[in-house]
């Protein structure tokens, strides 16, 4: 096992290249592209350990994402972003100790996310002491006993927040929330307060439950299926598959997005003939390409037309036997929906009429219809409030609990969903804490804890004193990048449970810890043998995984062993928990999560059944909802379009391809045509041409807010692209540093990245830089 640091060349856009977009995704380069660099990086070996146990039954679950695997798997059940994120975490490459007398915390802050994340995994616990700035080297022992003291030492629990990232397995998630309740705090903030935050308090209030009213089977058994603020061919690649067989059963597929995505054109799938040889299999029949923020106005304007459908034809287009019996509100709607302006509906969307006729028109004819969606919808404004109008549409015609029909959110991280399962949540309902106080024998805290924004607040006001983060890299993917690291620098300390490096573990509190951890793909020995988890997929499949290769490195704890072993030290006798039972065997956890979580009745047993556990769904399985007048609710909800000041444009931030949330791979996005480079912002060519600029010219990308305070990016190359008019888009974790903390969606508290007022501003770009830099798509140099 070779543990040499390969060369990392840090990428400065002075070889940028853009090419034209590429209209079809995966195909023979997906996976040329997942193999190279597994094969370069891990060897035949771990390569072969690695991938043909990837989302295998008796295998692991891919860290990549939370797409549900199929009942029947194939033999390679990867995509490229899953085989990436396994060849990024499953690296040889390890940091050694003289890493850190070489570098300073000064020095890494001057490295990119790419450069740290490249440095390999992290083995032995480091500390940085107050007024120190480099990290060292420090036993576990002294690890847990710096934080116990830390923790044990502050005025009120309250001032220690404790996030988590969709990493963790619900065993460990469990024993997390656990552990800090036991501690006396609720401030359990967690990746999903960044991303489907919105569509657990829209589909909460309207289904009583937060999750997809699907299965995976579904998709195969829709007859209409539209993708909302979604990208799958980079950010769920398999669900290609899925709307691939769609297809091939006679759905239809509408793709809601500002953009045009590769994948959503057409795919090619690797596994079969026509995607290696042929031109593979067109995705979407249309394309509608909304204006940023106007998802809630297209989905009333369906609304109304299928109302106006009814009127016209009583008693033959709504589920009038489905709306009595299991829906309120249908008459508050219709006369809401009646006094819909079209035009304003119009310009919101920035659609032709004839575009939502169309869209209405496929709704009308389609028995069994499924909606999903992603954060190109729950990071908006009006995010609860536009989710709310999905579950009107789909209530409408009873597309709720029957096959090939329901609400699909589509979540990122691989165990986002599990983790809140499992009580990750600053908001846990009164049952959840009643059953933890019956099963342990103490009261947990009953206030409301903090959320992720409202822990960057606490920080910068000094209330929040020690931060903890059990996986993920929060001051990057947060919004307010500036602020949110000035708070984080405001903190007592950070500590960092991580497998590699990121931005988080060199933006530090006075004192710092990072603990490293194992990976998913490693055998996890205890003292009872090896251990596996458990993991919760999107559509609420709970499935167990198995660690597959030897851990990268002696004496590395697993994230369990590093929960219980702080409870230890923090709690030591004040509640009675088994935690060396914990460590030991990690079905002593899941007996406890048997007898405190609904629908985990018998856990261990049925955990251990071919291919996990479905958990109760009672929309899906049997069309009860569980809110507080026990039917699903048809929702009114005021249109609130995003105004766009002239001179300025509405912002996205996404993801490139060669990424994964804030870990970047490479500097390439392939699907869209960019290079060696990320410090771009895609604007549409009629739009420059509107504001007097030119493709590949340089500008200072300005946010625009009522608050006045400076937020710019500085020095990126416009690249024209057919995005929809009036929108703009460039990656993040880069781009966030333009979204201000106050900039939230109603109800949810999810920053608002998807609706970013900014204005551009031309600047000259660097004399060795534009020969290279400013070129246009064809190749040719731009005019000076």
């Amino acid at each position: 096992m070779t543990r040499e640091h390969p060369s990392v060349s840090e990428p400065d856009d002075t070889d940028l290249e853009v090419t034209k977009p590429k209209d079809w995704a995966a195909g023979v380069p997906g996976v040329y592209h997942s193999m190279k660099p597994a094969l370069e990086k891990l060897g035949v070996i771990r390569t072969g350990k690695t991938m043909l146990a990837l989302n295998q039954k008796d295998g692991f679950d891919c860290p990549s994402c939370a797409w549900p695997d199929p009942n029947h798997r194939k033999a390679f059940e990867f995509c490229e972003n899953g085989a990436k994120a396994v060849t990024w975490e499953a690296t040889p490459v390890i940091i050694e100790s003289d890493f850190w007398a070489q570098h300073s915390i000064d020095d890494l802050l001057e490295k990119s996310e790419y450069w740290l994340g490249m440095q390999g995994r992290l083995t032995e616990p480091v500390y940085k002491p107050a007024g120190e700035n480099h990290y060292r080297p420090i036993s576990w022992a002294d690890a847990f006993s710096v934080l116990a003291t830390k923790l044990n030492g502050l005025k009120s629990p309250d001032e220690a927040a404790f996030y988590t990232s969709g990493r963790a397995s619900n065993e460990a998630a469990f024993a997390y929330q656990l552990f800090v309740r036991a501690f006396g705090t609720n401030n359990l903030p967690d990746c999903s307060n960044m991303c489907h935050e919105s569509t657990g308090w829209a589909m909460g209030q309207t289904l009583g439950i937060g999750k997809a009213t699907i299965s995976y089977d579904d998709f195969a058994q829709a007859d209409l299926i539209i993708i909302m603020g979604q990208n799958p061919g980079t950010n769920h690649p398999r669900m290609l598959t899925a709307l691939e067989e769609a297809k091939d059963s006679g759905a239809e597929i509408v793709a809601v997005n500002p953009l045009p995505e590769a994948g959503l054109h057409r795919y090619k799938n690797p596994q079969r003939v026509k995607g290696i040889i042929g031109r593979g299999t067109p995705i979407a029949d249309q394309h509608v390409q909304i204006r940023l923020g106007g998802d809630m106005a297209l989905l009333q304007a369906v609304s109304k037309k299928v109302l106006a459908a009814e009127a016209q034809n009583p008693g033959t287009v709504l589920d009038h036997e489905f709306l009595a019996k299991y829906c309120f509100g249908l008459e508050d709607l219709t006369r809401h929906l009646n006094l819909l302006d079209e035009q304003t509906v119009l310009e919101a969307t920035g659609l032709e009429e004839h575009e939502i006729d169309e869209l209405a028109a496929r709704y009308l004819k389609a028995d069994r219809v499924i909606v999903t969606w992603a954060m190109g919808l729950t990071q908006q404004k009006k995010a609860v409030a536009t989710i709310k109008e999905i579950i009107n549409l789909l209530l409408l015609r009873g597309n709720i609990g029957k096959p090939g029909a329901g609400a699909s959110p589509i979540r990122g991280h691989s165990n986002v969903q599990g983790d809140r399962t499992m009580g990750i949540w600053e908001q846990m309902p009164p049952a959840f804490l009643n059953a933890l106080e019956r099963e342990f024998g103490f009261e947990p805290p009953r206030e409301h804890g903090a959320d992720a924004v409202e822990t960057i607040r606490g920080l910068r006001d000094g209330d929040i004193k020690v931060f903890m983060a059990l996986g993920g890299n929060l001051v990057a993917a947060i919004s307010d990048t500036n602020a949110a690291e000035a708070a984080m620098r405001g903190a007592e300390m950070t500590v960092q449970v991580s497998t590699k490096l990121n931005r988080s573990h060199v933006v530090t509190g006075a004192e710092a810890l990072i603990l490293p951890t194992m990976g998913r793909t490693e055998i996890d020995m205890q003292t009872s043998g090896p251990q596996f988890v458990s993991v919760e997929d999107t559509v609420s499949a709970v499935h167990p995984s198995w660690g597959k290769i030897d851990p990268v490195a002696p004496g590395l704890l697993s994230e369990v062993a590093i929960i219980s072993r702080l409870a230890r030290a923090v709690l030591d006798d004040k509640v009675k928990v088994d935690w060396d039972g914990f460590e030991q065997n990690y079905d002593l956890i899941r007996d406890h999560i048997s007898h405190v979580v609904d629908g985990c009745e018998n856990y261990n047993q049925k955990i251990r059944q071919e291919g996990g556990f479905m958990l109760p769904n009672g929309p899906r399985d049997s069309r009860t909802f569980p809110t507080p007048i026990g039917k699903a609710i048809l929702t009114v909800n005021d249109l609130e379009p995003v105004d766009r000041p002239p001179g300025t444009l509405i912002l996205q931030t996404l993801r490139s391809h060669d990424q994964f949330n804030t870990t970047i791979y490479g500097h390439n996005d392939r699907y869209r045509g960019i290079k060696n480079g990320r410090h771009v912002v895609f604007v549409n060519p009629d739009d420059l041409a509107e504001l007097g600029l030119i493709d590949g010219q340089f500008v200072d990308v300005h946010g625009v807010f009522s608050d006045k305070i400076p937020r710019v990016l500085r020095k990126f190359r416009l690249v024209s692209y057919p995005t929809a008019r009036g929108c703009a888009a460039a990656y993040y974790p880069e781009a966030n540093v333009l979204v201000p903390l106050s900039h939230l969606a109603e109800g949810s508290n999810t920053p608002v990245s998807k609706a970013v007022i900014v204005r551009l501003d031309p600047v000259e770009a660097d004399a060795d830089k534009a020969p290279n830099a400013a070129r246009n798509r064809s190749g040719a140099a731009l005019p000076s």
